[in-house]
């Protein structure tokens, strides 16, 4: 054999090695490529949630006192679902949607104070989505808990700006968060979430995003723009077709909220057009839906009943779904569907696995209704409970605890109970509601449970402590009896106490902060915080060298007259640092010292105080 024939012995393996090594690669970056490709084409989705924007708060059903184009459009260019359910309130619509499960299984009992949270075990939206890959991210009102494990950063949200408290009592550049940290917003609130939402969509990502954006709009203070205002000003309003409506009206307010619904009209006109410019609006999932009937008595299409009520006017929601690359323009789809149903929904729309959950969901997913127009959700019954009241909804009637039967089909406005003519069908009806409470165990009206709130969770940097979730002693008061956005005041008496029963997750160091308002007469008053936890203590003190005279702001923006309490301009002051360690205990804020003469106003008012994990050296 020659020299060249030996060396072709030789090279021809070689070959052959190199050519399936080649094929190999080729395969693994075909497979990754497309993998990645189907990862791409996976759909973005955007949620808006509007918090106490009732069913007729649209012109799409009718409504002749405003115009809400934008929002219009999701139905005209999507699908929307003919008779879907929320709560009668908006944490518990919170829980449901963002858990998929009743929220009477999740522990929401209360709209404040620690009752808003739903449990640690549930699994949220947030977190099946993050886990699939997705960037996750809330603007707005969370209302599920403030501090860490409950903060929407601790709950599958890796971006958080807004507000976790049930309502807020200043709309203009007010005192916000971002993913826990204080930050000053920028300009009308809703237009400023608005605005931080097209910038997460902006972002250069390779995976698909999920944005949930719960507006704090129409909820009262109702605070509007001078632009938004200019139309309703004194404008003439048609009421409700129902008597009872009609007759309860507060037309200053009904200006107010049409006025407000506008404003959220124009900001979902502003996030279409992000997406149109954005070339993500075919891909993207667009979802719009309020968490219950409207804050007044308005038009709502002759349904009875409002926010905090379980008849349809208290519970009906608009539900929009637009996403041309799958489903049809134009559709209304039929049945019965509610908030427990848009975790699954999404989910299945985007190939996202669930996972394990707290317990099984009740929410089923609406995708082969939404995808088909000749199909229907499955038959079931949807249940609401809300302070010791009742109900359950099927396609066709609704029954509640007191017994009343309506066939929703013949009286949507609940008018006539049928029970005496219809007894077997309320029978069953009485039956599946009785099971259900049992089953899921809801609280009643006088349902009150002593709250703790964590502190100083190791992965998260800043515990809040608000007012509103403080305790106070003495001739200290509450700013409002809503405590949402409350701070405390009349702080006379050196025997008073602001205290907080809190449960520190992991001891440490922390820097902590005061958001004060005083008089000048106040300055050189002392503040003490101490730390009690059994026979063990730790403090930390500081003294008052800035005053804050500020008084109620923003109160021209008010359009009627509000229920909550005022907002002020806070300072930020410095209680230096305290040791805590892991347990629970007490954080009792006292003032050794109260400054000022008789006869003048004295002390200071608090509204927060924020602890700030000192990193281990």
């Amino acid at each position: 054999m020659s020299l060249v024939q030996r060396s072709m012995v030789r090279v021809i393996p070689l070959v052959r090695e190199n050519l399936v090594w080649s094929l190999l690669v080729s395969v693994f970056v075909c497979v990754a490529t497309c993998a990645q490709a189907q990862a791409d084409s996976r759909p973005n989705v955007l949620v808006v949630l509007t918090d106490d924007q009732g069913w007729g708060d649209l012109s799409l059903h009718g409504n002749p006192n405003l115009q809400t184009p934008h929002i219009d459009s999701l139905a005209r260019n999507g699908v929307q679902i003919e008779n879907f359910y929320v709560c009668a309130v908006c944490s518990p619509t919170r829980a449901e949607f963002l858990t998929g499960r009743y929220h009477t299984r999740t522990g929401v009992f209360s709209t404040s104070a620690g009752g808003e949270r739903f449990d640690v075990a549930e699994r949220t939206i947030g977190d099946a989505f993050q886990d699939a890959g997705y960037a996750t991210a809330a603007f707005g009102k969370w209302h599920s808990g403030m501090q860490a494990p409950y903060h929407p950063n601790a709950r599958g949200f890796e971006e958080f700006y807004g507000f976790c408290s049930g309502h807020w009592g200043n709309y203009f550049s007010p005192m916000l968060e971002h993913n826990g940290e204080i930050v000053e917003g920028d300009g009308f609130i809703v237009d400023d979430l608005t605005q931080h939402a097209i910038e997460f969509m902006e972002q250069p990502r390779e995976n698909p995003f999920l944005v949930y954006l719960p507006l704090n709009t129409p909820h009262s203070p109702m605070q509007v723009p001078n632009e938004d205002w200019k139309e309703f000003d004194g404008k003439e309003i048609v009421p409700d077709p129902r008597p009872e409506n009609a007759k309860k009206e507060d037309v200053q307010h009904t200006r107010a909220a049409l006025a407000l619904c506008e404003n959220i009209d124009d900001n979902v006109g502003r996030l279409l057009d992000a997406l149109e410019r954005l070339s993500l609006s075919q891909n993207t999932i667009v979802v719009f839906f309020c968490d219950n009937g409207p804050n007044g008595s308005r038009f709502n299409g002759g349904l009875r009943g409002r926010k905090g009520a379980v008849h349809e006017g208290g519970l009906r929601s608009p539900c929009l779904i637009r996403y041309p690359a799958k489903i049809k323009a134009g559709q209304t789809v039929g049945g019965i569907a509610g908030a427990i149903d848009l975790l699954p929904t999404l989910a299945d729309l985007c190939a996202v696995e669930v996972g394990a959950t707290a317990g099984p969901l009740d929410g089923i997913s609406l995708r082969d209704a939404l995808v088909d127009p000749q199909t229907e959700p499955a038959r079931r019954l949807i249940f609401t409970a809300w302070k010791g009241k009742l109900s359950v909804r099927s396609n066709q009637y609704r029954y509640h605890q007191n017994g009343d039967l309506f066939d929703l089909d013949a009286d949507p406005g609940e008018t006539r109970s049928i029970a005496k003519t219809k007894p077997v069908a309320a029978a069953r009806f009485k039956r599946a509601l009785e099971e259900w409470a049992v089953e899921t165990k809801p609280r009643g009206r006088n349902h009150s449970e002593e709250q703790v709130f964590p502190v100083g969770h190791p992965e998260h940097a800043w515990t809040q402590l608000p007012a509103r979730d403080a305790q106070a002693t003495g001739e200290i008061r509450r700013s409002n009896r809503f405590p949402n956005s409350s701070y405390m005041t009349n702080w006379h008496s050196t025997d008073d106490a602001i205290t907080w029963d809190v449960d520190v997750l992991a001891k440490g160091q922390f820097e902590v902060e005061l958001y004060y308002a005083c008089p000048e007469s106040a300055v050189g008053t002392k503040l003490n915080l101490e730390w009690r936890q059994g026979d063990s203590t730790a403090t930390t003190s500081s003294e008052v060298t800035v005053a804050n005279p500020s008084g109620p702001i923003h109160l021209d923006k008010d359009r009627s007259t509000r229920a909550e309490s005022d907002e002020k301009h806070w300072e930020k002051l410095s209680l230096g640092r305290i040791d805590l360690p892991e347990g629970s205990g007490r954080l009792s804020l006292t003032c050794p010292r109260i400054m000022g003469e008789d006869g003048e106003p004295r002390g200071v008012e608090i509204r927060l105080m924020m602890l700030h994990r000192v990193p281990a050296e």
